[in-house]
């Protein structure tokens, strides 16, 4: 049971509501915000990320925080691939620079299962990465939410 109202939408997942959940997803990630972030999972949610294996919201809220202390200028594209009731599959490209200003482009799957309430209880992610250029940079916008008429990944050749 949780404390917190459900976070909409809710499973089961039409085409629609898991392109929504997608959006709230990125946004939530582009605000680089690890306390808000962590609220869209259950209290003893499950990641896979990489090497790291966090579970639970507070070991959740410490990765993320090194993750942004490290990866500055971090903005993130998400896209629905598939959906079932109840999980979500995303593919995804964030670009980051590091604080010697090399910029990189990461490649990634995501495979999500939430709870009847809306919270994320698992995430398995898959991520590639490649030193780019400043030129070859893709993402262009204010730090902060992807302008709606921003391209997608699909729009982007990506």
């Amino acid at each position: 049971m949780h404390a917190e109202p459900p976070r909409h939408p809710l499973p089961p997942f039409t085409k629609a509501t898991a392109i929504e959940k997608v959006r709230l997803a990125e946004d939530g990630w582009n605000s680089r915000d690890p306390a808000k972030v962590t609220l869209a999972y259950t209290l003893d949610s499950k990641w896979r990320n990489r090497a790291e294996f966090p579970q639970g919201r507070a070991e959740i809220q410490a990765f993320l925080t090194r993750k942004w202390h490290k990866e500055l200028d971090y903005r993130l594209i998400k896209e629905l691939w598939a959906h079932t009731e109840d999980r979500i599959a995303v593919r995804y490209a964030y670009e980051y620079r590091d604080d010697s200003g090399h910029w990189y482009r990461a490649y990634g799957n995501e495979n999500w299962e939430f709870d009847a309430q809306g919270f994320m209880a698992n995430r398995h992610a898959s991520i590639n990465e490649l030193p780019i250029t400043e030129a070859e940079r893709l993402f262009h916008w204010p730090l902060g939410r992807r302008p709606d008429a921003h391209p997608g990944l699909s729009d982007l050749g990506l």
